[in-house]
C-alpha cells in the first residue's frame, strides 16, 4: 500500500535532511521548492504530482513546510481517494534553531526571516483529528540524526 508522508514544520526545521535521511528510499519527492521560482499555480502542480504518483501505486513524501490544514488538507484527502495511508512528520518548531540554520543557507535556499515567522504564526500540530492515519514528532537527537515517535493523542 501507497503511503502518503506529509512533512510539517518551520523552514530550517530538518524536513529535508529527514527526508534524504529516513523516507528517500520508498517515497517520490514532491517539494514546491524543486519548481522554478517564477512558476504559477505551484498548489495545482504539487497536487498533480502526488495524485500521479499515489495513482500510479508509488509513496509520496511532500516536503514543504505544510503548517496547517489548508496546507494538508487537500494532500490527506488525495491519500484516501488512492488508499493510501497519510502519515505526518510534526517537526516541533524551535525558532532559534530555525533561524540559525536559516542563516546558514544561501542564496535561494535562505528564507527571509520574516518568513519563518509567519510560518511559524500559521504553524499547527497535526493530528488524527485532521485525517491523518499515523502523526509521527521528529526531532534531532544530537548526534547528527533524528528521534522519531509515533505521537500519543488524548481519545
Amino acid at each position: 500500500m501507497a503511503d502518503l508522508a506529509v512533512l510539517v514544520g518551520l523552514q530550517a526545521s530538518g524536513k529535508s535532511t529527514f527526508y534524504r535521511r529516513r523516507l528517500h528510499a520508498g517515497h517520490v519527492l514532491v517539494s514546491k521548492d524543486l519548481f522554478p521560482r517564477g512558476a504559477r499555480n505551484k498548489q495545482a502542480r504539487q497536487m498533480r504530482l502526488v495524485t500521479e504518483a499515489l495513482a500510479a501505486g508509488r509513496s509520496v513524501a511532500v516536503d514543504n513546510t505544510n503548517p496547517s490544514p489548508d496546507e494538508w488538507g487537500p494532500l490527506v484527502e488525495a491519500g484516501h481517494a488512492h488508499g493510501a495511508t497519510v502519515t505526518a512528520y510534526w517537526f516541533p518548531p524551535d525558532l532559534a534553531g530555525s533561524l540559525r540554520r536559516n542563516a546558514l543557507r544561501t542564496g535561494r535556499d535562505r528564507v527571509p526571516d520574516v518568513g519563518v515567522h509567519d510560518t511559524l504564526r500559521r504553524l499547527r500540530r497535526p493530528s488524527p483529528a485532521d485525517g491523518f492515519d499515523a502523526v509521527f514528532t521528529v526531532r534531532f537527537d544530537g548526534r547528527g540524526d533524528f528521534e522519531v515517535h509515533e505521537t500519543a493523542y488524548e481519545a
